[in-house]
């Protein structure tokens, strides 16, 4: 596959992403790529010196304001509260000045640049040599380090040293309340021309309202609170300096800004080191002033450890997170330095999230508002699953938090159970659009069907028994309220007025997504009762007291499962996206223009709507999430008439697109697909990247990994395999935990090894054939082949000309708008 990167500027590193010259052109992207964060607490990739940036940033996950959302036209039950998570006081900022000429790396004579994420490490290096205007040369180096272990520090350093002669140098370390983007010059960053709604509302008014301010001994303290959410915050920085010149130190603090400034008579070859530690503390209730004291707490215990003791933790805790996490590609050094990039994305979105959700953005900057939605279940969660359970664990544990506002959300919609907001900060439904937002009842499933993978890979019984029954539950009972019988007597099962995933298609009846996976929460829901009634009768008995769950509920959603309508066009030879789809015409997609994509930002949503078009994958994530339920004959038919009408538009399509294509057979495709998913970021492949990681592609592309090239599926907890390993790779490994047992896979053209690491023994299926695999020696397993092999792609022209159930001609078009002469 050709390679996306400008290697003479990102070189290939296995452990490293690194920057060798300075770019002001895509700033907003290289704040990006080079963020650091712990799913806590996130910085993006600004320079140290804070004036040359795209948009300054950083974010407290959860951390947000509330404001009144404005509908041109009201209704009932439409969200009522927006949220968005706001960029809290930046604690990057090093200002350098030697002989009073200040560093701005936009316009100053760089000798030499490198700037670098170490991916073993989990600290952002940078290196410089800089000439002065009067021709100094200085070296300046530094490190920037979000603390996996310690969930509320970030740790700075900046060493200067002077190669040539002595110079005054200053050096100003400053906490900076950057209100709603602005910088220091109360300027605002450029806006786009066009709307586009995966940014973040922009707020008007002042946000954090200043309650408290402090300095001395080397120690700055900041306390706001949010103006309408009524959040608090408190955020503190310690400075040290380390140098045999001679120096003094001034420290300033004001209501939105802490300056701590060392004026130093620099020697040539003595080097000035600045360390600077920082805490930041939130609160949805607790006092600023409280969470000063946690504040100076955290900084007191780094003194106390030193430093470098915070840097050793950071990499040890990586050193166990990739023994679990790492998947390698062998032979392939473009590929597997971005595949371990996007696997240190999950961490920062999520290592440390820890009674919050995990945004559509992690940490690493304001897209979508800080939003959490469906997708953390179906692409990021399960990476969690069998790498590492207790962040997994985390984030439903979060859900499980928000169950008193899904069910009054639920009863604002006039449905029994719990309905999960479509897209939240606090468990209220933010968004404003509701037939492709809060339509999206899908999500209750997508919840469910996490917590169900979750408990069949880790054991974790005790969970389900307190607090995951209770999700199900109310999801179950949401569906059994929301559908309605039809048909012969009470043989079909329907659910109507819904959206599924392909937010280009909403409001539909029989939405084939929402009702495979309304079906699986309504038989699993079903399950767990009856399971634990039956192994742990006294939890069951609590569970039943405290929801109020009565025999014949359970016996209906079983009922309403068997029955659930699942479309099939004879005519055609597939499942049907809904009962209306193919009722519509065909959007030609070989035939638009470059330039009018994605087409949401430039077609109403209402010309969309009336085509056959996809945003992403509706029927195929089904055909992935749920591939028990389907044939091998009904996947490919299915894959082969949706692929070509899919856009792309979403960076969650190409993933799961990439995992259909390997299993039905379409290799060459499937890599395509991936290698879209795996550059989507580090080649701002979609034009977004400034807004952000897509954190759930950076999940797909672990699943397209494991579930499409290695094969494996765990349907009903149990594992197997049928690799599907591209042509080009010698080998592909990767790492699955099951029930405490850590599995080494190693699939290669011939075979597949199992390896356990960690624990006792695990059992697999590999095309049928159980395998039983023990600590004692690995097992390898003989391949025939990989699976079926189909050349090219589905053809986009295929539909054109094919009949309706009608008789009625299926024909493509493009909507345009041609003038008043034309």
């Amino acid at each position: 596959m050709p390679d996306p990167l400008d290697r003479m500027r990102f070189p290939v590193d296995p452990w490293r992403l690194t920057e060798t010259m300075y770019g002001a052109d895509d700033l907003g992207v290289t704040e990006t790529l080079f963020a650091v964060g712990n799913g806590y607490l996130g910085l993006r990739g600004n320079v140290e010196e804070g004036r040359d940036s795209h948009s300054h940033g950083t974010f407290v996950n959860g951390f947000h304001e509330t404001w009144p959302i404005r509908h041109a036209e009201e209704a009932f039950g439409f969200a009522r509260v927006g949220q968005t998570i706001v960029n809290v006081p930046d604690a990057k900022v090093i200002r350098l000045y030697v002989d009073d000429e200040p560093l701005l790396l936009s316009v100053a004579d760089l000798i030499d640049y490198s700037r670098s994420l170490d991916l073993a490490e989990g600290v952002l290096h940078r290196d410089l040599l800089w000439r002065t205007p009067s021709g100094t040369r200085v070296r300046v180096r530094s490190r920037r380090m979000v603390s996996f272990t310690q969930r509320h520090l970030a740790v700075l350093t900046y060493e200067v040293t002077l190669l040539d002669k002595a110079a005054p140098v200053a050096i100003s370390s400053q906490v900076l309340n950057r209100q709603a983007g602005l910088d220091e010059y109360r300027t605002k960053p450029t806006a786009g021309t066009i709307a586009d709604p995966r940014k973040a509302e922009a707020f008007e008014g002042r946000v954090l309202l200043p309650e408290l301010h402090w300095g001395g001994d080397g120690r700055a303290i900041l306390g706001y609170r949010c103006a309408s959410s009524g959040m608090t915050l408190a955020v503190a920085a310690d400075h040290t300096i380390e140098t045999e010149n001679a120096y003094e130190e001034f420290t300033e603090v004001e209501e939105d800004y802490a300056k701590h400034v060392f004026r130093v008579r620099a020697e040539p070859g003595r080097p000035i080191t600045i360390t600077k530690t920082v805490a930041y503390h939130t609160s949805r209730t607790v006092p600023s002033r409280e969470l000063s004291d946690r504040c100076r707490r955290t900084l007191d215990r780094v003194k106390t450890d030193g430093i470098e003791q915070q840097f050793a933790d950071q990499a040890s805790w990586l050193h166990h997170y990739w023994l679990r996490s790492d998947v390698e590609v062998e032979g392939q050094p473009e590929a597997q330095q971005a595949i371990r990039w996007n696997l240190f994305q999950l961490a920062q979105a999520a290592a440390r999230a820890e009674g919050n959700g995990i945004s559509a953005k992690g940490v690493s900057a304001s897209g979508y508002g800080g939003h959490y939605f469906w997708d953390t279940e179906v692409y990021v969660v399960p990476f969690f699953v069998y790498t590492s359970p207790l962040i997994a664990r985390n984030a439903l544990r979060f859900r499980y938090t928000m169950l008193p506002a899904a069910e009054r959300r639920a009863q604002d919609l006039t449905q029994d159970g719990v309905l999960f907001p479509w897209r939240t900060i606090n468990g209220e439904e933010a968004s404003a659009y509701y037939a492709a937002g809060t339509a999206q009842y899908h999500i209750d499933a997508d919840i469910s069907f996490a917590v169900d993978k979750y408990v069949k890979a880790s054991g974790d019984h005790d969970f389900m028994a307190r607090e995951g029954v209770d999700i199900l539950v109310g999801t179950a009972r949401m569906w059994a309220d929301l559908g309605f019988w039809r048909g012969y007597g009470e043989d079909s099962f329907r659910i109507h007025g819904v959206t599924g995933p392909d937010e280009y298609t909403t409001v539909v009846n029989d939405n084939l997504y929402t009702n495979v996976m309304a079906r699986f929460n309504l038989r699993c829901a079903a399950q767990t009762v009856l399971e634990l009634e039956e192994t742990r009768p006294e939890e069951h008995a609590r569970m039943v007291a405290r929801l109020g769950l009565r025999p014949q509920e359970v016996a209906e959603w079983v009922r309403a499962a068997e029955a659930m309508a699942i479309l099939w066009d004879d005519n055609l030879g597939i499942h049907p996206q809904d009962a209306q789809f193919h009722e519509r015409e065909v959007w030609d997609l070989p035939s638009t223009p470059a330039d009018k994509r994605p087409l949401l930002l430039h077609y109403h949503p209402l010309v969309i709507y009336r085509f056959q078009v996809l945003k992403q994958a509706d029927v195929v994530l089904a055909l992935f999430l749920q591939g028990d339920q389907f044939t091998a004959e009904e996947k490919r038919a299915d894959f082969e008439y949706y692929d070509p009408i899919t856009t792309g538009d979403s960076t969650l399509s190409g993933v799961v697109q990439s995992i259909i294509a390997a299993e039905v057979g379409y290799h060459e495709l499937a890599l395509r697909y991936f290698w879209d998913g795996l550059f989507v970021d580090l080649a701002d492949l979609h034009h977004n990247t400034a807004d952000g990681v897509h954190v759930a592609s950076t999940g797909g592309v672990w699943s397209a990994l494991v579930h499409g090239f290695g094969g494996m599926r765990d349907h009903g907890g149990v594992l197997t395999f049928d690799p599907r390993l591209p042509a080009s790779w010698p080998s592909l490994s990767f790492r699955i935990a099951v029930a405490g047992t850590r599995l080494l896979v190693s699939v290669r053209p011939e075979s597949i090894t199992f390896t356990v690491e960690v624990g006792e023994r695990a059992q697999v299926v590999v095309r049928g054939v159980q395998v039983t695999v023990t600590s004692a020696e690995p097992v390898t397993v003989p391949l025939d082949g990989q699976g079926p092999a189909i050349d090219g792609e589905p053809d986009a022209k295929a539909l054109r000309g094919t009949l309706r159930p009608d008789g009625t001609i299926i024909t493509a078009s493009v909507p345009h708008h041609s003038g008043p002469n034309g």
